[in-house]
C-alpha cells in the first residue's frame, strides 16, 4: 500500500474514468453547497461555518503545496524547472491561502479570477501521470477543489462589489507575471510554467491554441475571456 501510495510509479491516469467523475461529482457538490452556505449570512451558526469552512480551505491549500515539495524531494525528482509552484494554480493557491489568513480583499480578488476557472479548468483535462490511490492523484484533484473551491468561498463570503476595472487589473497582473516566467524564469531554468514554451504533455485545450505567436495570441484572448466570464457571472448572481 506504501508503495502504490507514494512511488514514482503508478497506474496510468485516464480522463473521465470512474476515478476522475468521482472528483468531478465531490467538486459540484461542494460548489452547491458554498452557493448555498452564501445564503445564510443572517442565521447564528453562519460565523461557526464560515470559519470552519476558511480552515479546512487554508489547511487543504497548505499541506498540498508542503506535501508535494516534501514528496519530490523525498523522491529525489525535485528540480527547479519543475516544481516549484509558479504555475497559475500554484500561485492561486498561495494567493488564496494568505487571503483566506489576513481577509484580504485585494489578493481575494485577483485569486478568484486566477484561480476559479482555471483551477476548474484544471480539474476537467487534468495533467496528471497516476490514477487512484496514488499520492499524485489525491494532491493534485484535492489542491485543485480546494483552489477553486477557496476561490469562490472568498467572493461569496464577502463584501466585495467586483467592478469591470478590479477585472482590468487582475489581467494586468497575470501578463505582466506571465512576461516574467517567460522571459526570465522560464530561460534560465529552462522550464515550461504557464506552459509558455509548449503544451501539457496530457491532451488538453492548449493543445488547439496553435503555434508560435499564434499560441501566445490565443492564451491573452482566452485569459481576458475567462476572466470576463467569472466578472459577468458574480455580477449576474450578486444581482438576482
Amino acid at each position: 500500500m506504501y508503495d502504490a501510495f507514494f512511488s514514482v510509479e503508478g497506474n496510468t491516469f485516464i480522463s473521465f474514468h470512474t476515478s476522475h467523475l468521482i472528483m468531478l461529482f465531490i467538486y459540484l457538490i461542494g460548489f452547491i453547497l458554498l452557493i448555498l452556505f452564501s445564503t445564510l449570512k443572517t442565521r447564528s451558526s453562519y460565523g461557526r461555518i464560515y470559519t470552519m469552512i476558511k480552515w479546512i480551505l487554508f489547511i487543504l491549500l497548505v499541506m498540498s503545496e508542503v506535501s508535494y515539495q516534501v514528496w519530490s524531494a523525498t523522491s529525489g525528482i525535485w528540480i527547479l524547472s519543475e516544481y516549484i509552484p509558479l504555475h497559475l494554480c500554484g500561485i492561486a493557491s498561495i494567493t488564496a491561502a494568505i487571503a483566506l489568513l489576513l481577509q484580504n480583499k485585494k489578493l481575494a480578488t485577483l485569486t478568484f479570477y486566477i484561480g476559479f476557472l482555471p483551477a476548474l479548468l484544471a480539474l476537467i483535462t487534468p495533467e496528471l501521470p497516476y490514477d487512484f490511490p496514488h499520492f499524485r492523484y489525491w494532491k493534485f484533484f484535492l489542491h485543485h477543489i480546494a483552489i477553486s473551491w477557496a476561490s469562490l468561498f472568498l467572493i461569496l463570503t464577502s463584501s466585495i462589489s467586483l467592478k469591470y476595472s478590479s477585472m482590468l487589473k487582475s489581467y494586468g497582473l497575470l501578463l505582466i507575471y506571465a512576461a516574467f516566467v517567460g522571459f526570465i524564469i522560464n530561460p534560465a531554468l529552462d522550464s515550461n510554467y504557464l506552459y509558455l514554451r509548449d503544451t501539457p504533455l496530457s491532451n488538453t485545450p492548449l493543445d488547439y491554441f496553435g503555434d508560435g505567436m499564434l499560441y501566445y495570441v490565443n492564451l491573452c484572448l482566452v485569459a481576458l475571456a475567462v476572466f470576463s466570464i467569472q466578472w459577468g457571472l458574480v455580477r449576474f448572481f450578486k444581482k438576482a
